[in-house]
This record gives structure tokens, C-alpha cells and sequence, in this order.
């Protein structure tokens, strides 16, 4: 365990210094290996949570959407992130049916891997620009401003 607990270390430095190179404004939590911020892209203030897991030996993105679904708008969510996730390359929304919560979520396994500072300024690249581009559709369709064909229609 000593090893891997090693190994997560090295990957959670790796990261922090990929992102303060870019001059990324976030939160260090070294004792967990975990990384807190926030970003607001064309529309909605995103927040992030970055885990290394150590015994997983995996990179775990998660981003929640600042809102959660209505209940009588579950359902239709649930279609709606099958539609999304349908046609992501990387990553996929979870959907809590019990509190409402979507999340975007994107999980890469280090084990047996060399991973660079590019590596995981790409991975937050893509989280962030994939969110961005659903956020707002998901609030949409929870405030009735669109209705679940429109977004399917839009799943381009």
C-alpha cells in the first residue's frame, strides 16, 4: 500500500503543477489528494473536485451542476443524460433520481502509467468544455424552457 500511496503522490504533484502552470486558481488538499475550484464558461458557475485514489489508482473528476432537477422533471432528466452521454467520446453525467443531482463525471486509471502535466490540463480541458456545453440544456429542461425533444434534437 506504501507503493501506491507513493505513486498517488507523485500523480496529485504531477497535477497541481500541471495546473499551476496555466495559472489555474483552485483549492490543494494534499491530505486527501484532492483538488477543489471552480469555473464559469458561457453560461453557469461550475464547481470541480479532483481525487487521486491511492488504493483505485485512479484520477476521479466530478463536477455537479449548481442546480439540482425538480422531481417532476426526473424522469425527462434521465432520458436527457442517456442523450448526452450517447454521444460523449470521454466521461458521462450521473443522475442521483433520489435528490436530483447530475454530475459530470470522468475517471482515468494511472496504474502502470507515465502521466504528464499536459495529460491532466487535457483531462480538465475536455470536463470543463463538455459541462459547458450541457450545463445549460440540463437547467433548461428542469425550468421548462425546454422540452425533452428539443433537447434531444440539440444532441449535436
Amino acid at each position: 500500500m506504501a507503493d501506491k500511496q507513493a505513486k498517488a503522490q507523485k500523480v496529485y504533484k504531477t497535477m497541481v503543477k500541471a495546473l499551476k502552470g496555466k495559472n489555474w486558481h483552485f483549492e490543494e488538499r494534499e491530505q486527501d489528494l484532492t483538488i477543489v475550484s471552480n469555473y464559469t464558461g458561457d453560461d453557469l458557475p461550475v464547481k470541480f473536485i479532483i481525487r487521486v485514489d491511492a488504493e483505485r489508482e485512479v484520477i476521479q473528476y466530478l463536477s455537479p451542476l449548481p442546480f439540482k432537477m425538480e422531481e417532476s422533471k426526473r424522469v425527462d432528466a434521465a432520458v436527457a443524460v442517456c442523450v448526452a452521454n450517447y454521444g460523449l467520446v470521454n466521461g458521462s453525467f450521473d443522475l442521483d433520481i433520489n435528490d436530483g443531482e447530475i454530475r459530470y463525471r470522468l475517471t482515468t486509471s494511472y496504474c502502470d502509467s507515465e502521466m504528464g502535466e499536459e495529460f491532466f490540463y487535457d483531462m480538465m480541458a475536455v470536463a470543463v468544455v463538455t459541462t459547458d456545453k450541457y450545463n445549460d440544456r440540463f437547467m433548461m429542461l428542469n425550468k421548462g424552457m425546454m422540452t425533452l425533444q428539443q433537447f434531444i434534437d440539440m444532441r449535436n
